[in-house]
């Protein structure tokens, strides 16, 4: 464990140098401790990969209570359970029609269309940041045979929905945007909803499963082709 300073108002907790779901659900276990712990002194909490930023009102608490607090947070955490969490099932169509990077990859990892998706559909993933766009969830960790790196040449327009992989990642794109991800296929549901309470449909904390579907059962949940 490692605790930095990041500025006037913030701490900055390190827990590992490599990204994994266990080290993802660690953080937000911390983070639930503290958000129940602080209430009104906390201003933010911002989890990502390895490390938890958090953000405090100087009027209330100074960075030494906040050590305090992320010590007696990390040994809560062990014993904590997160009755918020969710695991969210997305429907993907994955076809060529709809993943323009599904063939690509198929070849170039030596594997047939059916078993790229078998290969990213039969897996639970975990939340290890929010950002990029609202609702872009950066899920881990695909399986290692399906490992790409990104394009070299990045999209100028990705279509929302597309449900797309990098390096040990996957994503669902929550709107048309640049993008340098693998396309596998598209999902129908919108992932961030500015109408719908809470906007987005993934939180830190959740964990994420795909489900293939068919071109009809596509179309009947009201997705779109681009």
């Amino acid at each position: 464990m490692k605790l930095r300073n990041a500025g006037d108002n913030s701490l900055i907790l390190y827990l590992g140098d490599k990204a994994s779901p266990q080290l993802a659900e660690q953080l937000h276990a911390i983070a639930l401790q503290l958000k129940n712990a602080l209430g009104d002194k906390l201003i933010d909490l911002i989890p990502s990969y390895v490390s938890l930023l958090i953000i405090y009102d100087p009027l209330k608490c100074d960075h030494f209570y906040l050590e305090t607090q992320v010590k007696q947070a990390l040994a809560n955490a062990k014993n904590s359970t997160d009755q918020s969490r969710q695991q969210i099932c997305l429907p993907v169509y994955y076809a060529l029609e709809s993943g323009a990077d599904l063939e690509v990859v198929a070849k170039a990892k030596n594997l047939s269309v059916e078993e790229v998706i078998a290969l990213h559909s039969e897996r639970e993933y975990h939340v290890y940041a929010i950002g990029f766009a609202p609702g872009f969830a950066y899920l881990g960790e695909t399986d290692a045979r399906l490992a790409m790196p990104r394009l070299a040449t990045p999209r100028r327009k990705v279509p929302a929905g597309s449900v797309a992989i990098a390096d040990r990642q996957t994503a669902v794109y929550p709107a048309a945007s640049p993008g340098g991800w693998h396309l596998l296929g598209l999902c129908p549901q919108r992932m961030f909803d500015a109408e719908r309470e809470p906007p987005m449909l993934i939180k830190n904390g959740d964990s994420v499963r795909f489900e293939a579907i068919d071109r009809e059962h596509f179309f009947a949940l009201g997705g779109q082709l681009p």
